[in-house]
């Protein structure tokens, strides 16, 4: 218990923009926690540059920063979510590798599938560039990164229902920039071709 009351003031002090508390918070959780990721990913370079970007967004977000369960398990759980994500990652980075050089990528007859996909991404890169950052970044990290909206949420220290709100918002806004475009994008971004 003394730990999260502990953890509870550096936050607090962290919120205030105290370096110190940061560093404090840092040198007793950094090390546990590029172990914890070791366990998930066994290279130390990828599992240190994972624990450093979630502090640097616990750095960064320190203003508006609500944790509801303990530090240590906030933590933990970004760290489990970021190793899972760079995962993911590493599996489309190997399926495309493959595709590529199995030379089926882009077969001739796939050329004008390509220039529709291209153009119908540059409309939707358009269009997510309107969206607000909040709408954006819910609707994004759903479609692109495959969460589910408890996911986003705990990421985001946000309700779910707001998760909920958001994304609708920004399929609502979407449809609008995107008019004639919005149904065939759907389609896609529904299927595994994006």
């Amino acid at each position: 218990m003394a730990d999260i009351n502990e953890d509870g003031l550096l936050l607090c002090n962290m919120g205030n923009d105290s370096d110190e508390a940061f560093a404090t918070l840092f040198r007793k959780y950094y090390k546990d926690l590029v172990l914890f990721a070791g366990t998930i990913l066994r290279e130390q370079e990828v599992c240190e540059d994972i624990v450093q970007t979630i502090f640097l967004r616990l750095w960064d977000n320190r203003a508006r920063l609500r944790i509801e369960t303990s530090l240590k398990s906030y933590l933990l759980s970004a760290v489990r979510n970021s190793c899972i994500e760079e995962i993911r990652h590493r599996k489309i980075v190997s399926v495309h590798q493959q595709e590529t050089l199995s030379g089926s990528v882009l077969g001739d007859h796939d050329t004008a599938r390509y220039i529709l996909y291209s153009d119908l991404n540059d409309h939707l890169q358009e269009a997510l560039g309107k969206l607000p950052e909040k709408l954006r970044e819910c609707f994004e990290m759903n479609r692109f990164q495959n969460l589910k909206y408890r996911e986003i949420a705990e990421r985001l220290n946000v309700s779910v229902r707001t998760v909920e709100v958001r994304i609708g918002d920004a399929l609502n806004l979407l449809k609008t920039y995107l008019g004639e475009f919005y149904t065939a994008i759907c389609i896609i971004l529904l299927s595994d071709v994006w």
